[in-house]
């Protein structure tokens, strides 16, 4: 404030002056100069005509960075502005295979429409990595395919999802009704993760020993898209998310088969730590949310992308348009 009234005295010309333009009163003003001047040990101005404001050399130094720290005040001012209101910022949000390349795209295209300012960083991990991460603090968000139990993280639910067994569409399971767990017996089957730690895992392999069903793993830890193009190709079966084999299975390139018996729900969450949100984690988190209750309602064909406020939508077509005409 003191730094403020100085460069207000030296731009006005006058103690009256200054005052009315940082509505102070004047003897405030006066005894703020005459601290600057005690605190420099120097007169800042060349009082030697009555009235008259001039620098002194001193003063000409201190005016030139006072008015450089007023404007980096400004500038700060802005900045955080424009992070608390999500127009700056970052967000790290990590996710599993399936859900980087299936959920997140679409959910990453309606949040970046509506916040064109935030920069994304994006980890694809296992969940239960992620989770670490997320505790961790080295992301501000994770999705999920299981909801934590831990207390120190809140999960919002944002969809439903399912393992489904998969078969190349000239498989002869492809072409029959409900299969059982014993018409696998001799099938080769790949599995995404058989850790301990997999949930996923265990009930497949809990299932088999159930109904006596010897289990032939063929293919253990690969990525899901390696495990799609291998079933393709008739190298075996697989158990995999649904939402990883819509579109192949929409083209007829991949079959999903039903097994009687055999239910495997499968959860997106997103996770958040239990402590204060950046203004972009709050507004992704809104996001997710508004996404999952768009794919609960009457459900189209494909993941819906929830739309952004109309002025973004706006400015996003006129910065379009802009490119094309350029």
């Amino acid at each position: 404030m003191q730094l403020e009234m100085f460069v207000a005295v030296v731009e006005e010309g006058s103690v009256r002056a200054a005052a009315d333009r940082v509505l102070r009163t004047q003897p405030a003003v006066s005894i703020a100069m005459s601290k600057l001047e005690r605190e420099f040990e120097t007169p800042l101005f060349d009082r030697s005509k009555r009235h008259e404001y001039r620098l002194t050399q001193v003063g000409e130094t201190l005016y030139d960075y006072a008015t450089r720290i007023l404007g980096l005040r400004r500038e700060a001012i802005a900045a955080v502005g424009d992070v608390r209101n999500v127009r700056l910022g970052r967000l790290r949000i990590g996710a599993n295979e399936s859900i980087s390349l299936h959920v997140l795209p679409k959910l990453a295209q309606s949040f970046l429409t509506a916040h064109p300012g935030i920069r994304m960083e994006v980890k694809c991990e296992r969940s239960k990595s992620l989770l670490a991460d997320l505790q961790e603090r080295k992301l501000d968000l994770a999705l999920l395919s299981f909801r934590p139990e831990d207390n120190d993280v809140e999960p919002k639910f944002v969809m439903q999802d399912e393992l489904v067994l998969i078969t190349g569409a000239a498989h002869p399971l492809a072409r029959r009704g409900p299969i059982t767990l014993q018409d696998l017996c001799e099938e080769s089957l790949m599995v995404m993760d058989v850790s301990e730690s997999s949930p996923w895992h265990r009930k497949i392999a809990d299932a088999f020993v159930q109904c006596k069903a010897p289990l032939h793993l063929s293919v253990e830890n690969a990525p899901i898209e390696t495990i799609k193009k291998m079933v393709g190709i008739g190298l075996g079966v697989a158990f995999v998310p649904l939402l990883a084999v819509r579109e192949e299975q929409a083209r007829g390139e991949l079959s999903v088969v039903e097994v009687e018996g055999l239910h495997l729900e499968r959860s997106v969450w997103l996770v958040r730590r239990r402590a204060v949100q950046s203004p972009a984690a709050k507004a992704f988190t809104q996001c997710a949310v508004q996404f999952g209750e768009a794919l609960r309602s009457p459900t189209p064909a494909v993941l819906p992308t929830v739309l952004a406020p109309p002025r973004a939508l706006a400015k996003a077509e006129r910065v379009l348009l802009d490119k094309r005409r350029g």
